[in-house]
């Protein structure tokens, strides 16, 4: 196991084990379970991750903490965007969207002011431009 697999491990069994609380860096941040299938394995797989309340919908950053190329989740959802997501002790079923450029700039302004340090992740990652995906409930 990597350590990053072995960090969000942690993460993913401290969010279970306090009904969707984790604490250290990730303390008072509003995190969700992002369950996603891999593109080409098939394998299932859960990802802790930032999220922001839309509307009814969760907008999720494909930030990968400002590195050149997006996370694998991200090319998941592109390739399976019916899953689901952990908020709190609740399960979600919902479907993965990339957000339309101009949904996508009010999203990510807003995230840069609740949590900075992603103004920061934009600045490492340019060129690229971080993705956001919304994830929609499925009604």
């Amino acid at each position: 196991m990597t350590e990053r697999t072995d960090f969000n491990g942690k993460i993913i069994a401290e969010f279970r084990d306090n009904g969707g609380k984790v604490g250290g860096p990730f303390a008072g941040a509003d995190i969700l379970l992002l369950h996603h299938t891999g593109a080409r394995s098939g394998t299932q797989r859960v990802s802790p991750l930032a999220y922001q309340r839309v509307g009814e919908s969760f907008a999720v950053f494909a930030s990968k903490a400002g590195a050149p190329d997006n996370p694998a989740w991200f090319h998941n959802l592109l390739a399976h965007p019916d899953t689901s997501v952990e908020i709190g002790t609740e399960t979600i079923a919902v479907t993965a969207r990339v957000a339309e450029p101009a949904e996508r700039d009010v999203i990510w302004d807003r995230q840069k002011e609740r949590a900075p340090h992603f103004a920061q992740y934009e600045q490492k990652a340019a060129p690229r431009k971080i993705p956001v995906v919304v994830l929609d409930p499925v009604k």
